[in-house]
């Protein structure tokens, strides 16, 4: 029956009525729903005329659901929100707190130039609020005031100037993240407030603690000493002393000692340790987004003796969902690479669950190849082996790299390796194949003379492997190395000749390449396949591999025209070529702070804050000690009566809502 279920605009008129009805309940009533139907996500933006009416409803429950309501489409139904702003100013002057800061959040959710003096205003009157929640929302609506308006910035910055200095923990959040909006480059309004901020940290919501410890972190690295300063320059000639000349070391090592000796040794700024001080219980905190803030801190700013710390609360985050462990899977792997010893005691916590998604495990092999050393090399390959037998061929892909990662890494692994890849030869599986012979030509080119049998073994695959890559690879390695296996290079270069025109492109490439090699060391045998498979090439499809066959025939195959450069041909092809160092893809993300997005994605984002350089000198402390004024130094007759009058302040506030007593 089509007349069951009433049509939507019917709905929408029994709502219109109860709202312009004269009971509170039934407009009560018409605001619940509307509400619950926006946290259905279903669009009620035609009502707008209807609910901005009862803006001025006496009945506080009403008010407060008709601000929700008016936050959420005053972006959207800005003409008709700018005819109620008279009423919205007047909710400015509530004596309900949660009516005062909603009336604000209205306010700064229309975005009409129009009414930016007026935004100015009632903020600047917010900030000065007795409620501390009625502050907070003062403070959120500064970077929407900066991103309408930017010519407002140095008023603006009065009122974070003012909102720094406020006690309270329900503001420091807010007002904190207005700063980095608004003016991150005024590290000097941090100065008062650094301490206050240090102190207050424990006591902060969870996302203002976030906040604060990323700017902390930034701030910390501009104002002290790096903490590890001797130990790297210790480093530094300790490398110098391996690489140099016995002449050169004396001299050096005479001067760099004085320099040290003149060097004062280093004391933590009692300002640097607070910090770490303050930010260490956080470790414990339910909340994954602090604890990973607070590890980014100590690994930016502690001394290596005391980053280890952060280890035992990362590893707890691994049980948690799969965002969380990709994003402390991402940090610990950037973390792995300077401070393996700190996670080595952990290393079963990284092994890999069938149950992890692909990302997952991808990253935890990271993880594992970065722990890697000799002692325990053999328990991580014996996990390895059995990761080949998964059915996820990404992952499988992944590991074989690993592999190759750690033979690169750790020189007494480097024949089992090997062996195990050229195993892994026969496997059914094509990718398994191919991804093999990829890694097994990188480990090749570290010793090619000990390993002309592999190299044999390989050219037979030519036959059944069909992945482009690996054929590719295959061709390069008989190239290269034509002087291992001088009678199987020019059969290769025949069957391959056969099957040319039906190669990728990548392997034609690769075919040209060994055709020119075998005929600059044996052209007895492989002259004319050369000029048969450079004649293939020269009326190619693809313009890449006709101009290489041009650019091949004029350097190997003299003639009158041919220039200098014949005579240098094998220089040119068959110079030694350094061997490829595998190194991990986080190497060198530990510029970017970790944990932001800059750090995920590996390079800058839209906003990114750049971590300074630690500075060679240190900045006068004195800039944070904070001078107490006169007037707080009250005698016991006056707190006495700040103790009587606690109560009438506390009564003005109106309904309930948050106090200034509960963040105390």
């Amino acid at each position: 029956n089509g007349n069951f279920f009433p049509p939507v605009l019917c709905r929408h008129d029994d709502l219109k009525e109860m709202l312009d009805s004269n009971k509170d309940s039934l407009k009560l009533e018409a605001m619940k729903r509307i509400v619950a139907m926006i946290a259905r996500g279903k669009n009620a933006s035609d009502l707008f005329p209807a609910v901005v009416k009862n803006v001025a409803c006496k009945n506080i429950e009403v008010k407060k659901l008709v601000y929700v309501y008016l936050v959420r489409y005053a972006e959207e139904q800005q003409d008709l929100a700018l005819l109620s702003i008279s009423t919205f100013q007047r909710g400015l002057k509530d004596p309900n707190q949660l009516i005062r800061a909603s009336a604000l959040r209205v306010l700064s959710s229309i975005r009409v130039p129009i009414i930016v003096p007026i935004m100015m205003l009632a903020i600047k009157e917010a900030a000065s609020d007795m409620s501390p929640y009625v502050r907070k929302t003062a403070a959120h609506a500064i970077p929407k005031l900066y991103s309408l308006d930017s010519d407002q910035k140095d008023q603006l910055i009065e009122v974070i100037e003012k909102l720094l200095a406020d006690k309270t923990t329900l503001v420091a959040g807010s007002v904190v993240m207005a700063f980095e909006e608004v003016c991150p480059e005024r590290i000097d309004l941090i100065h008062k407030n650094y301490r206050k901020l240090c102190n207050l940290l424990i006591d902060v919501e969870e996302w203002g603690q976030v906040v604060i410890i990323n700017m902390l972190t930034r701030y910390a690295r501009t104002q002290f000493l790096s903490p590890n300063q001797n130990e790297s320059l210790l480093e530094e000639s300790a490398e110098k002393a391996f690489y140099g000349s016995e002449e050169e070391d004396t001299k050096d090592a005479k001067a760099e000692a004085a320099s040290l000796a003149k060097r004062k040794p280093y004391v933590m700024d009692p300002d640097h340790r607070l910090l770490l001080r303050n930010t260490k219980p956080l470790l414990q905190s339910r909340n994954a987004a602090v604890v990973m803030a607070v590890a980014q801190l100590y690994f930016h700013l502690a001394p290596k003796a005391e980053v280890g710390v952060i280890a035992k609360a990362l590893v707890r985050l691994l049980r948690s969902h799969s965002e969380v462990q990709y994003v402390v899977l991402q940090n610990v792997a950037t973390m792995s690479i300077k401070r393996r010893g700190m996670f080595e005691p952990y290393l079963k916590s990284f092994y890999i669950r069938s149950t992890d998604p692909t990302q997952i495990k991808i990253l935890k092999l990271e993880v594992l190849t970065n722990l890697a050393n000799e002692t325990n090399i053999s328990t991580i390959l014996r996990e390895f082996q059995t990761y080949i037998r998964s059915m996820d061929k990404d992952f499988v892909a992944a590991t074989i790299q690993a592999i190759g990662r750690c033979a690169t890494n750790i020189g007494k692994v480097r024949d089992t390796c090997l062996n195990g890849l050229v195993q892994l030869l026969s496997n059914r599986d094509e990718l398994v194949v191919a991804e093999s012979v990829v890694v097994i030509k990188k480990l090749l080119q570290m010793q090619p003379a000990q390993h002309s049998e592999i190299i044999k073994h390989m050219a037979k695959l030519t036959d059944n492997i069909q992945v482009p890559m690996a054929r590719a690879s295959i061709l390069w390695l008989i190239g290269e190395y034509c002087e291992h296996v001088p009678k199987i290079a020019p059969d290769v270069l025949r069957k391959m000749a056969k099957s040319f025109t039906n190669e990728e492109d990548i392997v034609k490439l690769q075919v040209i390449n060994l055709a020119a090699k075998l005929y600059l060391t044996n052209s007895k045998q492989s002259k004319l396949l050369t000029q048969y498979v450079l004649n293939l090439a020269k009326y190619d499809q693809n313009y890449d591999i006709r101009d290489r066959a041009r650019f091949i025939r004029q350097l190997i195959v003299p003639t009158e025209k041919s220039g200098a450069l014949n005579k240098y041909a094998k220089k040119l092809f068959l110079a030694q070529k350094p061997a490829p160092i595998l190194e991990s893809s986080f190497k060198d993300r530990d510029h970017f702070q970790l944990g932001s997005l800059s750090h995920l994605l590996n390079a800058k984002a839209v906003g990114y804050q750049e971590l300074p350089d630690w500075p060679d000198e240190a900045p006068d402390p004195s800039v944070r000690n904070v001078e107490v004024p006169e007037w707080t130094k009250c005698t016991s007759r006056e707190k006495r009566k700040e103790k009587v009058e606690k109560p009438f302040y506390s009564d003005s506030e109106g309904e309930s809502g948050p106090t200034e007593s509960a963040d105390s």
